[in-house]
């Protein structure tokens, strides 16, 4: 073999092996942003303990974590809270959070926390974990609305499964107790009259309403055969309807489908604190979103106070960053100057809905092709490599090349 052809030789045989070798790399690079499996913080490098969002019936309280985040995770970076921190921590807001209950001791939140008889027992742990998003206080996991108070509500029984009835007492207590914004995470699957009557009351007496799009997906099984629909009280007329979404702005594969979506905020491997110990986990679905985006509210309503609810909404809605579903921008929300904060815009936007684009079948196409592309070019590759080698292996006896030239440069 002339030095020329057997130097493209073993090029092309590299390359044929390197392409086979980056071929997993690149298919998992592509389709990790479509993943719904909580990431480590969206970065690699931490491992924590998943919070659940409900327990069996068997199951023991969930254990306080012996983990600690290293750093400051993905959702918090996205929505820019250092920065937003700097024109307003929500002081004076009071946020009503029904979940699974709120521990008033735990850590970042104590003497914030307003929790009465069952709601201050939160075995599941989801609900403390929420808190810690809206207005937790710390080094690296601040929430984001820090200087606000939190109303705990039940919205579940002690294993995390929500009920109308609970949802709508709770929706009732917080509108009696005043409370600026109301967040429901948990979405209930059917309308139920007595929480649209609570929910409007609610919004009568001038709370905002922040509320789970869908439900948390379920930790078995699938979620292919589960029919789109609207959840509630996300569907009820004036409540912001928030999802979940990863780093790359795509809803998870894993959540359940909906119809109607207003705003798209964090909601996969999200970091916060439990009701026990001072260790870390990591949470993901639409509830870890509605929190986030009752906190920004929190902060918009206190750099805002003449501001109606429905503007307040208007303006998390109005300064998201634009997209299939609008992205949440909280440090866009406090400092964008708009107009006619009363005009009555605001209500229109406030009660329109945003037809959720179903990317499911693009971006499995997506996946598809570019696997597509990457097994081509490695056979492409492969055949020329046999091309150039097969050839003049077959004229050396099949030996190896020094064998058969012994030594010398020719064949």
């Amino acid at each position: 073999m002339k030095p020329p052809a057997r130097g493209a030789a073993r090029l092309l045989s590299g390359a044929g092996l390197a392409a086979a070798l980056l071929l997993p790399t690149a298919v998992t690079a592509h389709t990790a942003p479509h993943s719904g499996v909580p990431m480590a913080d969206g970065k690699k490098g931490q491992e924590l303990p998943a919070m659940p969002s409900a327990l069996d019936a068997d199951a023991e309280c969930t254990a306080a974590s012996r983990e600690k985040a290293k750093k400051q995770d993905w959702s918090r970076q996205r929505l820019d809270l250092d920065r937003t921190h700097g024109h307003g921590i929500g002081t004076g807001v009071t946020v009503a959070l029904i979940d699974t209950g709120v521990a008033p001791d735990a850590d970042g939140l104590d003497g914030r926390v307003t929790a009465d008889g069952p709601a201050a027992d939160d075995c599941v742990g989801h609900g403390t974990f929420l808190a810690g998003l809206i207005a937790g206080r710390g080094a690296s996991l601040t929430g984001v609305a820090p200087g606000a108070r939190i109303l705990a509500l039940r919205g579940t029984d002690t294993r995390g499964a929500a009920s109308p009835a609970l949802v709508a007492a709770a929706v009732r207590e917080a509108t009696e107790a005043g409370a600026d914004v109301i967040a429901v995470t948990v979405a209930l699957p059917r309308r139920n009259t007595e929480l649209t009557r609570a929910v409007a009351d609610a919004r009568r007496a001038g709370a905002i309403v922040v509320a789970a799009a869908t439900p948390d997906p379920p930790t078995r099984g699938g979620t292919d055969e589960i029919p789109s629909r609207v959840y509630w009280p996300a569907g009820e007329p004036g409540v912001l309807s928030v999802a979940d979404m990863l780093p790359g702005g795509l809803r998870p594969d894993r959540a359940l489908p909906t119809t109607d979506i207003d705003l798209a905020a964090p909601g996969a491997g999200v970091v916060s604190g439990g009701p026990r110990g001072d260790g870390h986990y990591l949470g993901a679905g639409a509830s870890v979103a509605t929190a986030y985006a009752a906190g920004a509210a929190a902060v918009v309503l206190a750099a805002h106070p003449d501001d109606s609810p429905d503007a307040v909404t208007h303006r998390l809605t109005a300064t998201a960053y634009p997209a299939d579903i609008p992205q949440l921008d909280a440090y866009a929300a406090v400092t964008t100057v708009l107009g006619d904060p009363g005009a009555s815009a605001g209500t229109e936007r406030a009660a329109e809905r945003v037809a959720v684009r179903d990317t499911s079948d693009a971006d499995a196409a997506t996946d598809r092709a570019t696997l597509f592309v990457i097994l081509g070019s490695t056979a492409v590759l492969t055949v020329l490599w046999a091309a150039f080698t097969l050839p003049r292996a077959r004229a050396r006896g099949w030996r190896p090349a020094r064998a058969a030239g012994g030594g010398s440069a020719e064949d």
